[in-house]
């Protein structure tokens, strides 16, 4: 659905998705923003063409932008080389909030990406660990999932733990992990409940909260109030829709 802003400007669900994934990055200052996905990759560009101009972003091969290109164009110029073995120094200095998505979440950020069923004999393979376990270790960690549903965010435990969520780290081991927030179709979420465990942060407009109680398999921590998903101002609505992604590339990913 669309939502009219105080600016009578209609704005799409997929575009608060992105509004919501650029605040993500907010404060983060001189970092590698790892942005996997259509919204999340304009969330980061976004950001950095507004509120948080010292970001750093990748053409999503092996270079560094020194401009903040269109989805799909190439950067008019280039600031450096990001070779892949470079990016791995990067995941292990933790120089890098890294938004990835997610098959399964549990209620304290447990994540997997690598198969569904036992794992000794899975029923469906899907990407491998990747490199899941160094993000959710060493760097800052949101998540991205454009189906909010209660098969991904899922009672009990993931069926194989890709992503290290808080309670499975210790010691020494748990000194550099932070996740962060989730951004979904419906709403945003992050870990400030008892012991880390998800809690509802907004809705995006159009969307209630029983809604998002009903496609979340675990119990929320629901807080008294649950606002809704900031609005975009009219600058932000025109970098969307002008500038970063003139095909419309987020209404394939959200729909409505």
């Amino acid at each position: 659905m669309t939502t009219s802003t105080g600016a009578d400007l209609a704005v799409t669900r997929a575009e608060y998705c992105v509004i919501a994934c650029a605040e993500a990055w907010r404060g983060d200052g001189e970092v590698l923003a790892a942005a996997m996905g259509t919204i999340p990759t304009l969330g980061a560009r976004l950001a950095k063409l507004t509120f948080e101009p010292d970001l750093l972003i990748t053409d999503g091969e092996a270079q560094l932008a020194a401009d903040v290109p269109a989805l799909g164009a190439a950067p008019a110029a280039v600031e450096g080389a990001l070779p892949y073995r470079k990016h791995l120094e990067l995941v292990a200095m933790g120089h890098r909030h890294v938004m990835m998505g997610a098959s399964q979440l549990d209620r304290h950020g447990n994540q997997n990406i690598s198969a569904i069923g036992d794992w000794s004999r899975p029923t469906r393979q899907l990407l491998g660990m990747r490199g899941a376990p160094g993000n959710t270790v060493n760097n800052p960690t949101s998540y991205w999932i454009p189906r909010h549903s209660p098969r991904v965010f899922v009672l009990g435990t993931v069926d194989v733990v890709s992503g290290v969520g808080y309670g499975r780290l210790h010691g020494a081991a748990a000194r550099f992990q932070d996740l962060r927030r989730i951004v979904t179709d419906l709403a945003v979420l992050d870990f400030s409940g008892d012991g880390h465990a998800i809690r509802l942060l907004s809705v995006h407009p159009g969307v209630t909260v029983d809604q998002v109680v009903a496609a979340t398999g675990f119990p929320l921590v629901l807080p008294s109030d649950v606002p809704s998903t900031r609005d975009p101002s009219a600058e932000e609505l025109r970098l969307i829709r002008e500038v970063l992604d003139p095909r419309g590339a987020r209404d394939r990913e959200v729909r409505g």
